[in-house]
């Protein structure tokens, strides 16, 4: 009778264990949103992950003749982490860049007002979304929101040479990608105060992006969770 007692109680603190770790669990996961949080916490991370431009309108998986699928829900759940909280906006067709940067610039102010350190606030984007989040970097003129680039340093940027970036910056490109480095955007940026930059060969070209690979979203994740660096490379 005493073991089947034991037994029991065991189970019962084995199960309100589980929960237990299972809440917890739940609790420090981060979220994916597709608009603007209703609620900030302000003592988390939040990344803003800017699409390219083939994902503008209603189709969030279109296919690109050379490159394949961009298959943005699939990279949208790759980028999530337990250590942030990922925004994830689906710009319309034929925005103009500049509108949409404004609004990317607006929704970093909206977290700072919130309580959020603007050093743990991250702009993220492919392609044009690299662009735009560059052009939302110098809207906003903080060196301490931080700011990654994928592949997003072509087009706009060289066309717009005044347009800066600020803070901490991190740049992925492809080697078989015509779009190549940012140094030219840097280069021109005297507020960047720390620029790291990572050159990927998967020979998949301007598609290199389109999939979660593990070659550009592993780093990715691991910078924005670092701790900021204060020297300039």
């Amino acid at each position: 009778m005493f073991f089947l007692i034991n037994y029991n109680m065991n189970k019962k603190k084995l199960l309100s264990l589980f929960f237990l770790s299972t809440f917890s669990v739940s609790l420090l996961a981060g979220e994916l949103f597709t608009g603007f949080p209703e609620q900030v916490k302000p003592n988390d991370k939040y990344v803003f992950y800017s699409h390219g431009f083939i994902v503008e309108g209603d189709n969030p998986t279109p296919e690109h003749p050379r490159w394949g699928v961009y298959d943005y829900p699939l990279v949208k759940k790759s980028l999530s982490d337990a250590a942030y909280h990922l925004i994830a906006y689906h710009r319309k067709k034929d925005i103009q860049p500049i509108l949409h940067a404004k609004e990317l610039a607006n929704s970093v102010n909206r977290l700072i007002k919130a309580g959020v350190k603007p050093e743990q606030i991250t702009l993220l984007g492919f392609s044009r979304g690299g662009s735009l989040s560059v052009m939302a970097s110098n809207e906003l003129k903080n060196s301490k929101v931080n700011v990654i680039i994928l592949a997003g340093c072509g087009g706009i940027l060289r066309r717009h040479s005044e347009t800066q970036a600020y803070g901490r910056v991190l740049s992925i490109y492809e080697t078989s990608d015509k779009t190549g480095s940012c140094d030219h955007v840097i280069e021109r940026s005297p507020n960047v105060v720390d620029f790291k930059e990572l050159a990927i060969s998967t020979g998949k070209e301007h598609g290199a992006f389109y999939l979660p690979r593990k070659e550009w979203v592993t780093p990715v994740k691991d910078w924005i969770k670092s701790k900021p660096s204060i020297s300039k490379q």
